[in-house]
């Protein structure tokens, strides 16, 4: 009898050698299965009567072959707890392997590296609450292909209800498209401007170099703009001609400066964006966490027509939702559906359900406002540790502070904190190739990301490294 299938709850293949007796083949095949590793230690086996049923053989044969691997050792029999195999019938491969691999290196014990906010902080049970509450309420449709590339309706409506109360956003529900996050956000927006026919895309002196990355990769190039304590001077987009059509900016707090972007400035942009048919990208960086000022409010609001707004979830819950959107304008949003094709395959619409009971419970509302205070308590906390060590800039919002430091100092500093098992990020990782700014020695010191536990001892860790 060769190959053939029993259940054991789940489908197990046995090969049964030909021309041995039935109770012996058995027997090595159990073996090998848990030699081999494809039964794993604890697999519970089904009962002789069951499994002989499933095989067409005697009863009496599976028993006696439970009986000798037991004996062996390869299974464990207990009253009650029935018949499985043994804890230490470990795979040969994964033995063999366990001798041979290298020790893993290990990370940094702690991490104040920026752009992640505490993910020990997740509203578990809040989200799990939604989370049923979601699948409950779902339509059967929901549980089928999508075929709206924007996403569902019913998470659009409420990001556009809570878009324009808490961030001032003219958000229409059918011009909200769902994504992946910002980053592909920014891909697709990549494309269109391309089809467009736009070569060149302003960005910050400082950011992140992925988006930079992203824009290149769509076949664009970017152009530094100047920053400043006022953030990106805007006015002189007016003078880098026709080839640049669209800026990437983060108004409400530039990463990784801190700045934010000055009414005067907002304008400059918007009104190139109108005088030449030019696009503003608006990163919503983290403008939900604002702690000494009043509530700075998005870009898109001047001009909704000439600004994408992009937000996500990853700073206010966790990036592993992979959930972005964009408020699109009206004569865009063709070419953004076009380019992100015909269904919307990026994110589970259930987790676009459980967000949009999230939102419209007012869960989110609590959970934004509870983090707003614990990263406030980091921040004042590492501003009250550093006071008379290092001027700290960049703390008005966010969950990441600048250390300006002597010059030279950075790399140095950053290596002070590795032996201190501390991961830390300078601000020279953030510079634009091409920018002409002075340089500036700076850490760049993300207080949202450890948990609760690892604050004080990352906050030690930086201390000790500190001259």
């Amino acid at each position: 009898m060769t190959g053939s299938w029993a259940t054991f709850g789940a489908d197990l293949h046995l090969d049964l050698a030909a021309g041995r007796g039935l109770r012996a083949a058995l027997t090595e095949a159990l073996r090998e299965a848990a030699r081999s590793g494809r039964l794993a230690p604890g697999t519970r086996l089904p009962s002789s009567r069951s499994f002989a049923a499933d095989l067409g053989i005697a009863r009496n044969t599976v028993a006696e072959a439970y009986a000798e691997l037991v004996a062996e050792g390869w299974l464990t029999a207990r009253q009650g707890s029935g018949t499985r195999v043994a804890e230490r019938a470990r795979p040969r491969r994964a033995a063999a392997a366990a001798r041979t691999r290298h020790p893993a290196r290990r990370g940094p014990a702690y991490s104040l590296l920026p752009g992640s906010p505490d993910l020990g902080a997740f509203p578990r049970m809040a989200w799990a609450a939604a989370a049923r509450r979601a699948l409950t309420d779902a339509p059967n449709e929901a549980f089928g292909y999508a075929t709206d590339a924007r996403g569902r309706v019913e998470l659009r409506e409420a990001l556009a209800g809570y878009l324009a109360r808490a961030r001032g956003v003219y958000a229409d529900p059918d011009r909200i498209v769902l994504c992946a996050g910002f980053a592909h956000a920014l891909m697709l927006l990549g494309r269109v401007l391309r089809e467009r026919r736009v070569r060149e895309v302003a960005v910050e002196g400082y950011g992140l170099d992925v988006h930079r990355d992203l824009l290149t990769g769509a076949g664009l190039t970017t152009r530094p703009l100047w920053l400043d304590g006022d953030g990106a001077r805007t006015t002189d987009l007016a003078g880098f001609g026709p080839r640049t059509g669209a800026v990437l900016l983060t108004p409400a707090h530039q990463f990784p400066t801190g700045a934010a972007l000055t009414p005067g400035r907002r304008a400059a942009a918007v009104d190139w964006a109108r005088t030449g048919g030019g696009l503003i990208l608006e990163d919503d960086y983290d403008g939900e966490f604002r702690y000494d000022r009043q509530p700075v409010g998005a870009l898109q609001g001047l001009d909704p027509d000439r600004v994408v707004y992009l937000g996500t979830a990853s700073k206010s819950l966790s990036p592993a939702l992979r959930m972005g959107w964009m408020v699109v304008p009206p004569d865009l949003l063709d070419e953004v559906l076009a380019a992100k094709g015909r269904t919307d395959w990026t994110s589970s619409a259930l987790e676009q359900l459980t967000l949009a009971r999230f939102i419209g419970s007012g869960a989110y509302d609590r959970h934004v406002r509870g983090m707003r205070l614990r990263y406030r308590r980091r921040r004042d906390e590492l501003v009250a540790a550093l006071a008379g060590k290092v001027p700290v800039s960049g703390i008005a919002a966010g969950l990441h502070a600048v250390l300006d430091l002597p010059a030279g100092a950075e790399r140095s500093l950053v290596q002070a904190a590795a032996w201190q098992d501390l991961a830390l990020e300078g601000l020279a990782r953030y510079r634009h190739p091409d920018s002409d700014l002075p340089v500036r020695d700076a850490l760049v010191v993300g207080y949202g990301t450890p948990s609760d536990s690892a604050w004080a001892p990352a906050l030690a860790a930086l201390l000790a490294a500190l001259p």
